[in-house]
């Protein structure tokens, strides 16, 4: 049996909408659970970008490669799961701090490079950026001091380097509307 690893794939869709939920659709039908999925523009208008993290292993990873680019408006698709690449998830963590915790907990943030972006008599609200290993990790410190929300991003992936492959795809405009 192969093994099944986390894969990442970026997609360059058209900026219209529903694309998201066809894109969704795709893995719902195929029954292939996404890990992670992050959605935003480009440098390039009308052209979104979507970092997409999915448990498959290298057939499953080239039939989800094919399948998105079988949905009318997909333009690029790229498994970056083995290039050199930076990878970065943001979260906000709401604790509980008392007075006397406070100072403390403002030590802790300064060891993860994490900020605190909202102090009131009860509780912080933390900004931390990084690996998904990094953010365990300070959930795993503060959950002592009692966790009281917490909401994190999909990953977000680029390769690293300038080379042609790793500049990213060729200048991609959006597509013409196709007549229905």
């Amino acid at each position: 049996m192969a093994e099944m690893s986390l894969r990442t794939f970026v997609v360059y869709v058209e900026d219209k909408p529903g694309v998201l939920n066809r894109v969704a659709s795709l893995f719902r039908r195929r029954n292939f659970n996404i890990h992670s999925l992050n959605v935003g523009t480009t440098h390039e208008p009308g052209v979104s970008r979507m970092t997409i993290v999915v448990e498959a292993d290298a057939d499953k990873a080239r039939r989800i490669e094919a399948n998105l680019y079988k949905l009318v408006n997909c333009l690029y698709v790229d498994d970056i799961t083995d290039v050199d690449s930076v990878n970065r998830v943001l979260a906000l963590i709401k604790v509980g701090v008392s007075a006397a915790d406070r100072a403390e907990v403002l030590q802790i943030l300064d060891v993860f490079r994490a900020r605190a972006l909202d102090v009131s008599p009860t509780s912080l609200i933390v900004e931390v950026s990084g690996s998904q290993g990094k953010i365990d990790g300070l959930v795993t410190t503060l959950r002592p001091y009692g966790i009281l929300e917490m909401v994190q991003t999909g990953t977000l992936s680029m390769t690293r380097g300038n080379a042609a492959r790793d500049a990213g795809p060729p200048t991609i405009k959006a597509q013409p509307t196709r007549a229905a």
